[in-house]
């Protein structure tokens, strides 16, 4: 049973005229689109997008593929340049003689300059440099870094951010890139590996935010766990324990609302109930907050929840 469809392209097709269903299967081994629910087969002779080639493995996948990799966004010129080699070899390996390695050098010298010849690529190398460096130092994936510069491009495009430093722009950037992909980092974590202060950074990401109509949720408290367990080298059983005190403490009227002081908190409780007692100060420094904030959130947290604690 077929259903012809010559007015609509294969792109176009997203439902079953027979049972409405959306479940279609793309079978390219019979040159088909198939409806998954009733069986119905929507279209025949359908073009195999993909490569011509097969692969048993990776290394033959990685043999016979002929694109090259994703765009760099944290390159000023997305790594489209050419690159030259900085060792003084040739294709075989062997030694270059000294007036071709002169020669290299200043061919390597001119394309650094060519590769950011502009103003705008300057400060984008800068400012890249900067987001490197603070992501470093915080241990942060590379994927963090790529979503800072996608969001530093668009604020550069938009044009609001102009008067301010290069670096706070690019840290206020990386602030918002860790809050969108769920890697919570204080502003405290970052200012404290560059040359700005949390305020000056604080003020740049709001202005950023309302600029490119940003909408991040701010972190939840579960989100900060596994890194103070992992500072404090404690057991999963401690963490699933914070974090069973977390979802119990959801509706608790805490006085202070900031989520890295009540996963703190719940980390020094759970530590306590379950024999692996680490002193204030350790979590305190572990979640970067002082012992004053960890004493009052940990007291009222207990409080409420009925948990008698005894030091």
């Amino acid at each position: 049973m077929t259903a012809k469809t010559d007015k609509e392209s294969v792109d176009e097709i997203t439902e079953c005229p027979d049972c409405k269903g959306t479940h279609l299967k793309r079978d390219y081994d019979h040159a088909e689109i198939v409806c998954a629910d009733c069986g119905l087969v929507l279209e025949e002779n359908i073009v195999d997008t993909g490569p011509e080639w097969r692969a048993f493995d990776m290394q033959q996948e990685n043999a016979l593929a002929r694109a090259g990799p994703p765009m760099s966004t944290t390159l000023p010129d997305k790594g489209l340049s050419t690159e030259i080699s900085p060792t003084n070899r040739d294709y075989y390996g062997r030694s270059i003689s000294n007036r071709n390695q002169s020669m290299l050098f200043r061919m390597r010298k001119w394309q650094r300059r060519a590769r950011a010849s502009k103003s705008a690529e300057r400060n984008m190398a800068v400012a890249m440099r900067e987001m490197q460096a603070v992501a470093t130092n915080l241990k942060l994936p590379r994927r963090i870094q790529e979503t800072a510069a996608f969001i530093y491009r668009r604020a550069i495009q938009e044009q609001s951010l102009s008067g301010r430093a290069i670096e706070m722009v690019a840290c206020a950037a990386l602030y918002a890139a860790c809050r969108q992909e769920g890697v919570p980092r204080t502003l405290t974590e970052i200012s404290r590996h560059s040359r700005y202060s949390r305020k000056e950074i604080s003020r740049t990401y709001q202005v950023m935010v309302k600029a490119l109509k940003m909408h991040s949720m701010p972190p939840l408290p579960e989100d900060y766990l596994p890194r103070i367990c992992s500072k404090l080298e404690l057991s999963p059983k401690v963490e699933g324990a914070a974090r069973d005190l977390l979802r119990a403490a959801q509706d608790v009227p805490l006085t202070n609302s900031v989520p890295i002081s009540l996963a703190a908190a719940a980390v020094y409780i759970a530590s306590i109930v379950n024999n692996e007692r680490r002193k204030q100060k350790d979590v305190a420094r572990a979640a970067d907050l002082t012992e004053v904030t960890i004493r009052s959130r940990y007291k009222e947290m207990a409080q409420f929840l009925n948990i008698d604690i005894h030091i």
